[in-house]
């Protein structure tokens, strides 16, 4: 596969399928960077379990049609608050962070303080899989349990519903 490929996937990414060791993918919005994406996870942000103390993760892209592009690893590289990484790095992704409050300063700050991981996913381009060696079966998967199910209501009825 082209590098080219995986840079313009890169380039245009706002959301990946980042998935750690054998565990399940998740769908994270991230931030383009000098060919690489930044994600943050922890308390009050995405849910990233496992991805700020991997080395290592599988990247997938999709492309302009929607579908799986191409299929990655990647290095993982935590950001220090305080370090210069993370003065240019992170005001620049709270900025595209939707629903924030406050400025984006702020936010990165709040990040600081409550523990977030800022994390640099680089691609290693002798690993990526494109179009044509993707599998194609579908990588669609269960969805998973959760506490979060509630049950359903039967409707309510003013009057009687006769049954014909």
């Amino acid at each position: 596969m082209t590098s080219g490929v995986l840079d313009e996937a890169i380039k245009k990414a706002a959301i990946a399928w980042i998935s750690v060791g054998d565990g399940p993918a998740y769908a994270l919005w991230c931030m383009p960077a000098e060919n690489s994406i930044v994600v943050v996870s922890g308390p009050g942000e995405q849910f990233a379990p496992g991805l700020a103390e991997a080395d290592r993760a599988t990247v997938r892209l999709r492309g302009d049609h929607g579908g799986l592009i191409v299929v990655t690893e990647a290095v993982v590289e935590r950001l220090v608050p305080g370090s210069e990484e993370w003065g240019s790095i992170a005001p620049a992704l709270a900025g595209k962070r939707l629903n924030a409050s406050g400025s984006a300063d702020e936010v990165a700050a709040r990040w600081a303080a409550n523990d977030c991981a800022v994390v640099r996913l680089v691609p290693a381009a002798e690993s990526a899989v494109g179009a044509p060696d993707l599998p194609a079966e579908s990588a669609a998967e269960a969805p998973r349990e959760t506490p979060a199910r509630v049950e359903t209501r039967k409707p309510f009825r003013l009057h009687r519903v006769r049954k014909r």
